[in-house]
C-alpha cells in the first residue's frame, strides 16, 4: 500500500497488559494519535473546525491483530485515505520497527457531521484529497 502519512512511536509500559504486550485497546489510541497529526498537516485544526460547527465522526473501526507489542518497541503508524460515498476511511497499518513487522491493520470509517447533520464536507475533501467513490 502506497501510504501518505506516518507517525512513529514508542510503546509505554502502562499500555501493556499482565502479559507483557500492548492492550487491544490502545492500538485504537496509537491509530486516532496518527490521524489527527495527519489533518494537522493539512492545515485543519479540530476546535476550529468544531467551532464553525464541522465535526468528523468515525462510525467503524476494524482492527486485524498480526503480532503483539512490547513495552519499549518503536513502532510507526503509516495511513492512507480514501473516500466511499459520504465516508472517509483511513486506512492504517502498524509496523513494529526496525524490522517493519506488521502488528496491526486496521480500517476507520468517519464521516462528516456539519451543524448536526451528516453531511459531505467539500472543505474536508479538499484537505484530504478526496474525490468520491463507489464502494
Amino acid at each position: 500500500m502506497n501510504y501518505i502519512f506516518e507517525e512513529n512511536f514508542e510503546v509505554r509500559d502502562y499500555e501493556c497488559d499482565i502479559q507483557g504486550i500492548v492492550n487491544n485497546a490502545n492500538y485504537q489510541h496509537y491509530m486516532e494519535h496518527a490521524r489527527h497529526q495527519f489533518i494537522k498537516t493539512v492545515g485543519l485544526d479540530f476546535v476550529d473546525l468544531h467551532n464553525r460547527g464541522i465535526d468528523t465522526v468515525v462510525s467503524k473501526i476494524e482492527i486485524a491483530y498480526k503480532r503483539s507489542l512490547k513495552g519499549g518497541d518503536a513502532f510507526v503508524c503509516k495511513l492512507n485515505i480514501k473516500k466511499e460515498g459520504i465516508k472517509y476511511v483511513f486506512l492504517q497499518d502498524i509496523y513494529r520497527m526496525p524490522d517493519m513487522s506488521l502488528c496491526t491493520r486496521g480500517k476507520v470509517e468517519a464521516v462528516a457531521v456539519i451543524n448536526g447533520r451528516l453531511s459531505v464536507s467539500e472543505e474536508l475533501d479538499k484537505a484530504f484529497g478526496c474525490s468520491e467513490q463507489s464502494e
